[in-house]
């Protein structure tokens, strides 16, 4: 069943203070926790804070009690986002695009929005599927972006993801993780505690974000 959760500002007042005294380096993100930021509507998840965008539904995908990824759902297509432990030395997109081709040797390594990326058809239920992989390295994390239906080639809803994720800010935290551990997530209500509720002033005809799971 689908829940709805009250948005909550991502950082402290104090921390918002410093956002405003620091510009961001960098035009856009995925942005680390650390650095200065923009000080946007996120949905907290604890190891990603997303965009808040009443089009997209946005859900957990989880392995046993582990919440270890998000699946974003718009226009017949999916984003699935998963952000890894990476070490302090290198990144990860490299080798992990090599284990990608490894499994689906038919993708084509092009150019993009961050970089080098995956694109191409690989084999699935019901007949070959288009994907697309993106994948970004930060300071001390790697964030993998697989894109599958028609946002492979819809330059519309291609754009919207992409502005998705470069509005996403990872909090790597300072644990201890192995190498390409996932970045624990939560779902919203298990920092606050708050439920939304249908009290005055709420429109129910207006979609905030909704946090399901995937099993």
């Amino acid at each position: 069943m689908t829940k709805v959760f009250r948005r909550r500002r991502r950082e402290q007042p104090e921390q918002a203070f410093e956002q405003e005294r620091a510009a961001p380096v960098r035009e856009t993100g995925p942005w680390d926790a650390d650095e200065p930021h923009p000080d946007n509507d996120r949905i907290d998840l604890g190891g990603l804070r997303l965009p808040h965008n009443p089009d997209f539904d946005v859900r957990l995908a989880s392995v046993g009690d582990q919440h270890v990824g998000v699946v974003v759902l718009y226009q017949e297509s999916t984003l699935q986002l998963q952000a890894l432990a990476a070490p302090r030395s290198s990144g990860l997109w490299d080798e992990v695009k090599t284990k990608i081709r490894g499994q689906a040797k038919d993708l084509t390594e092009q150019e993009g929005p961050f970089g080098s990326e995956l694109t191409g058809e690989i084999k699935a239920e019901g007949g070959p599927r288009s994907v697309r992989y993106l994948g970004i390295d930060g300071p001390r994390w790697f964030l993998l972006g697989v894109v599958s239906g028609k946002g492979t080639h819809d330059e519309a809803i291609s754009e919207a993801f992409v502005d998705f994720i470069k509005d996403v800010v990872v909090v790597r935290g300072d644990e201890p993780m192995a190498r390409e551990e996932p970045i624990p997530l939560r779902r919203p209500n298990e920092q606050t505690g708050e439920v939304a509720d249908q009290g005055p002033g709420l429109n129910p005809f207006k979609r905030g974000p909704e946090i399901s799971e995937i099993r």
